[in-house]
C-alpha cells in the first residue's frame, strides 16, 4: 500500500483514496488470467443452459436419473460445472491479505479524500456503504445474467447478500469500503470485456 501512496506523493497529489484506487486496479490486472478462465467456464455453463434446463423438465420426477444425465450432458460438453470455483479459491487468499492490510492500515499523512474527512473512520454519510451493497448487487446481476443460472437460491443471495455488505460497510474504515467498491466496479468492466471478447471470438 505504502508504494501505490508513494506514487501519488511523486506525482504530486499525495493521497490515499487515490491510492487504494490504484492498488485495486493492480490487483485486478494481476488477477486477470484466473478470472478469464472463470469467465470461459461461464461462457461454457451458459451455453448449455438450454439443456439442462431440458434434463431438468424431462427427469423432474426423477433426481437420480436427472443427476446422471447432466453429469453426462458435462462430459459431454467438456465443461466441468465446478472449474468456475477453483479461480475463484486461488483468488480468495489474496483478496483477504489485501483487506486486512486495508484494515489495519494508519491513514498517515493526507487522509481525505473527497467528501470523506478520513478514511480511517467509517463514511458519516453512507454514501459509500449504500455504493457497496449497490454495486455488489449489479455484479452478482450481470454474473448471474452471463452464467445463466436463475434458480431460486441465487435470486435470493443477489438480494441478500448485497444488504449484508451495505450492512456491515456501516462500521468499516471507508479505505477499506472505497476498495470493495472499486473492486466491484472493476469486476464488472473485466466481466463485460471478457464475455465480449468471447463472443467476437465465437462470430469469428
Amino acid at each position: 500500500m505504502d508504494g501505490f501512496y508513494n506514487i501519488t506523493v511523486a506525482v504530486g497529489f499525495p493521497n490515499y483514496g487515490v491510492a487504494i484506487i490504484l492498488m485495486t486496479i493492480c490487483v485486478k490486472l494481476c488477477l486477470y488470467p484466473l478470472n478469464a478462465k472463470q469467465i470461459k467456464s461461464m461462457k461454457a455453463m451458459q451455453e448449455i443452459q438450454p439443456k439442462l434446463k431440458k434434463i431438468q423438465k424431462d427427469y423432474k420426477n426423477n433426481p437420480q436419473l436427472m443427476q446422471q444425465k447432466m453429469g453426462e450432458l458435462y462430459q459431454e460438453s467438456g465443461v466441468n460445472p465446478l472449474a468456475g470455483c477453483l479461480p475463484l479459491l486461488v483468488q480468495m487468499p489474496i483478496l483477504m491479505g489485501v483487506y486486512y492490510s486495508l484494515y489495519g492500515l494508519e491513514y498517515s499523512g493526507d487522509p481525505t479524500f473527497l467528501w470523506l474527512s478520513s478514511l480511517s473512520d467509517s463514511d458519516p454519510t453512507y454514501i459509500l456503504p449504500l455504493l457497496s451493497a449497490l454495486t455488489t448487487y449489479l455484479a452478482q446481476r450481470q454474473s448471474m445474467a452471463m452464467n445463466g443460472q436463475e434458480n431460486q437460491q441465487m435470486k435470493m443471495m443477489m438480494y441478500i447478500m448485497p444488504i449484508f455488505i451495505g450492512y456491515i460497510s456501516i462500521n468499516f474504515p471507508a479505505g477499506l469500503v472505497l476498495y470493495w467498491v472499486v473492486m466491484n466496479i472493476c469486476q464488472m468492466a473485466q466481466q463485460w470485456y471478457m464475455f465480449r471478447k468471447e463472443d467476437q471470438k465465437e462470430a469469428a
